[in-house]
């Protein structure tokens, strides 16, 4: 029994086998495509380009807490539709979606671990809810992490994802960037230690408050990072903007940033930032 059949000049096998979905990811930046397996053992970074694909508040505490061993804090802080809020859908249906579609409670999660042997609270937003916009939920569990680093006296380390504050909540959620604000000076008032990694993308109130409050601000590199969006400061200036304006690099170079470090190198970054502090580097 033959296998093969010739049709005019090719030659085609006679079962077609599909590749299956997802194997295969194409690069944004390049076009290039690259095995996913690969990706995923580089941390979702393309090892050709260095470009840093989005990742969620799980795969960040793998990477950064030891053994990806942590405990999570606040899961039971929830969002309420205070306002009755409906657009083109009921907010309260939108959560719903968005808790099934992702897997998560709200656009932010809290742990606490161990990175590198230091005691840490790592706190890590997710843009995969509801476009990791700052609600009620996210300025309360982000003021739970600082506490709790406040009381244990321990690091603190918030990653932004975000899109900016959640409109949904209208004033309820322009109040988080007061409130944050607010508990990071009290933490910075008694000493504690506030790292922020300014992911791809960190925008609006987010960026206007916690993001830039940092002992130290860490960009990802090629992240987008701004209050508004480049569309919106162009049609508001009526001029055309600086070639890379709001990408980490941009504001690496213009003072607002003090680093920028891969995702591979972060938790070897931050754990020397926080011995260099304690005045613990050998």
């Amino acid at each position: 029994m033959s296998w093969f059949k010739r049709k005019d000049s090719n030659i085609q096998t006679s079962t077609r086998k599909d590749m299956p979905e997802g194997v295969w990811i194409k690069v944004p930046t390049s076009g290039e495509t690259v095995h996913r397996r690969e990706l995923e053992e580089n941390y979702w970074v393309d090892p050709a380009s260095g470009y840093h694909f989005r990742v969620g508040s799980k795969e960040y505490f793998q990477y950064l807490f030891d053994e990806g061993s942590y405990s999570l804090l606040g899961e039971e802080i929830q969002s309420v539709d205070k306002l009755k809020f409906q657009d083109t859908k009921k907010y309260t249906d939108r959560l719903q979606e968005a808790k099934k579609k992702s897997g998560l409670t709200d656009a932010c999660r809290v742990a606490t671990g161990k990175l590198d042997g230091l005691p840490i609270v790592i706190a890590s937003m997710d843009f995969g809810f509801i476009g990791g916009s700052m609600g009620s939920v996210v300025g309360e569990r982000l003021a739970l992490a600082i506490d709790t680093a406040r009381k244990k006296e321990w690091p603190l380390l918030i990653i932004s994802q975000t899109g900016g504050a959640r409109m949904m909540e209208s004033v309820l959620s322009l109040m988080q960037m007061a409130k944050t604000s607010a508990k990071l000076a009290q933490f910075h008032q008694e000493g504690g230690l506030y790292i922020s990694y300014l992911t791809n993308p960190t925008t609006g109130g987010v960026t206007a408050s916690f993001a830039m409050l940092g002992d130290f601000n860490i960009g990802e590199p090629g992240a987008l990072i701004g209050f508004a969006g480049p569309r919106v400061i162009r049609q508001t200036i009526g001029q055309d903007l600086p070639e890379g304006f709001q990408t980490s690099e941009y504001l690496l170079e213009h003072g607002f940033l003090d680093f920028i470090v891969s995702r591979p190198k972060l938790k070897k970054k931050i754990a020397k930032l926080i011995r260099l502090v304690r005045n613990e580097v050998k």
